[in-house]
């Protein structure tokens, strides 16, 4: 029980003090009067002020409180290194039986886990919680049980008592890792891309080699090996193999002795891209659709068209002489024998034999397809003819061949069963509201796939795949009307654009593929088939555990699954024929990219609390009881600050002047005042 003397004024202190004063100045002009009873005319007043001052005497009834230590137990990824879990459960075991042993304390473990998404380690964000839910007067200290590498050690938090870091780890560890730096999302296919690599060690690491090993593999193929300096920056030119995803993974191995292997890897996903879409445009006879064609392709900034056409041909006689015909000859030589391979694609609209192309012309365009060209036939009444670009050289890469049959009437290109799963004629805009065509060229495919048809379900587009190259043949040259807008028009640009990547061979119109996505620790796989059934999917992952997935169908010709990656690094995929690779996350997660333990991450905040930093490696340390704002950390010990917290369970007051008593006292002083003068 404690006893407080507790003042509560009736009247506001400036007029107790003014009250006072008067009170004052008629006991002095008593006593400058000589009158006898000034002492007791004090008395009386002081006796009245006294009172309206409210004095009253309070007693409680208190029950003390016990003190709080929060623990921090650091099981972020870097603390399961080494023999830090065993150094870590130990201190833990050693400090809670300290702190129990003390009377009136108690503790509050902390866990602190890996960050999401790759936070790293967390230790301020978990204190802050756990004294959001403790009162803050009892707290008597924090310990934290970490390798001092937090990734939210300037997270603005008042603390109200010491903190102390117990570190993790040993002197003697050392670690190697891997950086990569200036590596971009997306490069351009076959120019290349300067990439920066450093390794790096850390702590006490020997010093009797200079170099180190360094795997270099891409797409998850067979690594080449190169010795790289230790400690300075190697600038690396890579180009790009293909378009898509382009999955190039460093490694350097696991030395003897070092803490990890886990930041030796360095996952670098970038995305190639074409600068330029080479495009040769071989028109025979001007027609209404050869505009149409030039001006879809010269819409497209990306597009660089070069366009062949035969505006007069031999067998017409006019008497105009051919040096008023152009300005200079067209270097068909240059095009067709020398430059042929820096096209990426070439178009044949309407075109027909006449002797201007010499069947060896026509000869290297079929090996140009084979050796991974491509060539996209528009095909008009010349092609059913004698003169047909079947009945040449190109006739071997040609899917189908002409039955000398052309179909003047009114027909709606459809989609096809197979052209409904195909990526180029899949999901077209505004299906089944097309406008008409008014010609086809009667064909019977004999390679390929027959993705639209047309008149009878006759083929229409077929495209084929030959040895390295691609063909497609659209059996009419009536394509021109959906862009003129006839009977609604139809989606021209957009299937002409699909014609193009497909021939250029873009991942994301390749009918059989294997690809996922990543976000986070997950991954959406899905496998792109004109099959109606694919095989179960194989996944490998970075620790060589295989798992086995069936795939859902999730739409025309696509199969997909979900799948949570248990770590992070590369997984690879494999359906049938079909594979592919992934980085899950970053190689090398926050949490390795420094894995000695420090003192200087949390020494600044230590410091503020009058805390200690103290390693696990020379023992647990002692725990002493130590006054506020006292150092609270020593050699071997740590210190606590006692709170006293109590509780207060009665409370009574008494008042030491109560109304009665005052009245009685001035009433006496007062009397015995009057009558002392009155004898005088």
């Amino acid at each position: 029980m404690t006893g407080t003397v507790l003042f509560d004024p009736l009247l506001p202190w400036p007029v107790l003090i003014a009250l006072a004063v008067l009170v004052t100045g008629g006991v002095l002009l008593a006593l400058m009067r000589g009158l006898n009873g000034w002492a007791l005319r004090g008395m009386a007043g002081l006796v009245i002020l006294a009172a309206l001052t409210g004095p009253a005497f309070q007693q409680e009834e208190r029950a003390p409180l016990t003190d709080i230590v929060i623990l921090a137990k650091d099981e972020s990824a870097s603390q399961r290194l080494s023999d830090r879990p065993v150094q870590t459960d130990a201190a833990v075991t050693a400090l809670t039986a300290a702190l129990s042993a003390r009377e009136g304390t108690e503790i509050r473990q902390v866990t602190v886990p890996d960050g999401e998404e790759d936070a790293g380690t967390r230790l301020m964000t978990a204190l802050s919680d756990a004294l959001a839910e403790e009162p803050r007067a009892r707290v008597a200290g924090l310990i934290a049980l970490t390798d001092g590498q937090v990734h939210d050690a300037d997270l603005p938090l008042d603390l109200p008592a010491p903190l102390h870091v117990l570190l993790t780890g040993r002197e003697t560890d050392w670690d190697r890792r891997l950086l990569v730096q200036n590596a971009p999302a997306f490069a351009i296919i076959g120019e290349p891309v300067t990439l920066t690599l450093r390794i790096e060690d850390s702590g006490a690491a020997p010093t009797e080699s200079g170099l180190a090993p360094l795997d270099i593999s891409v797409d998850g193929a067979t690594p080449q090996r190169f010795n790289v300096r230790i400690g300075e920056d190697v600038t690396l030119p890579i180009t790009l193999p293909h378009g898509g995803r382009n999955v190039i993974q460093f490694t350097v191995p696991e030395a003897d002795g070092e803490l990890t292997d886990r930041n030796n890897t360095a996952l670098i996903q970038i995305n190639g891209i074409r600068d330029r879409l080479r495009v040769l445009l071989v028109s025979g006879e001007p027609h209404a659709g050869g505009r149409t064609w030039r001006n879809l392709l010269k819409s497209d900034s990306s597009v660089d068209l070069v366009h062949f056409t035969i505006l007069r041909p031999p067998e017409k006689q006019d008497g105009v002489p051919v040096g008023e015909l152009s300005l200079i000859a067209f270097p068909t030589r240059e095009l067709f024998l020398e430059k042929i391979d820096d096209f990426d694609l070439i178009i044949f609209d309407r075109y027909k034999r006449r002797g201007i192309l010499p069947a060896l012309y026509l000869d290297n365009v079929a090996r140009y397809v084979r050796e991974g060209g491509a060539v996209l036939i528009a095909a008009g009444p010349d092609f059913a003819g004698a003169d047909s670009l079947y009945r040449s050289p190109l006739g071997s890469v040609i899917p189908a061949q002409p039955s000398a049959r052309v179909l003047e009437e009114a027909y709606l290109p459809v989609v096809s069963d197979i052209g409904q799963r195909h990526p180029v004629t899949t999901g077209l805009p505004a299906a089944g509201d097309w406008g008409r065509w008014l010609r086809q060229i009667d064909v019977d495919a004999s390679s390929g796939a027959v993705v639209m048809e047309g008149v009878d379900e006759r083929p229409l587009l077929i495209l084929d795949r030959v040895e390295e190259g691609r063909v497609a043949l659209l059996a009419s040259d009536h394509a021109w009307l959906w862009n003129r807008g006839y009977e609604g028009g139809g989606p021209q640009l957009e299937l002409l654009r699909r014609l193009a990547h497909w021939m250029m061979k873009e991942p994301e119109l390749e009918e059989e593929t294997l690809t996922a996505t990543a976000s986070g620790q997950s991954m959406r796989i899905v496998r792109r088939t004109l099959s109606d059934e694919v095989p179960p999917l194989t996944i490998t992952g970075p620790d060589g555990a295989v798992t086995t997935l069936d795939l859902e169908e999730a739409g025309p010709g696509q199969f997909a699954t979900l799948f949570d990656g248990p770590e992070i690094g590369l997984y690879r995929l494999e359906n049938g024929d079909q594979t592919s690779v992934i980085g899950l996350g970053p190689a090398a997660p926050r949490e390795f990219e420094a894995t000695i333990a420090t003192a200087a991450i949390m020494g600044d905040r230590v410091a503020a609390t009058r805390g200690g930093i103290l390693r696990l490696e020379d023992g647990t340390p002692r725990i002493r009881m130590v006054r506020e704002g006292r150092p609270a950390a020593g050699r071997g010990w740590i210190g606590l600050t006692p709170r006293g917290a109590y509780e207060t369970q009665d409370l009574r007051q008494t008042a030491l002047l109560p109304p009665w008593l005052v009245l009685l006292l001035a009433a006496s002083f007062i009397t015995a005042a009057w009558l002392r003068e009155g004898r005088r």
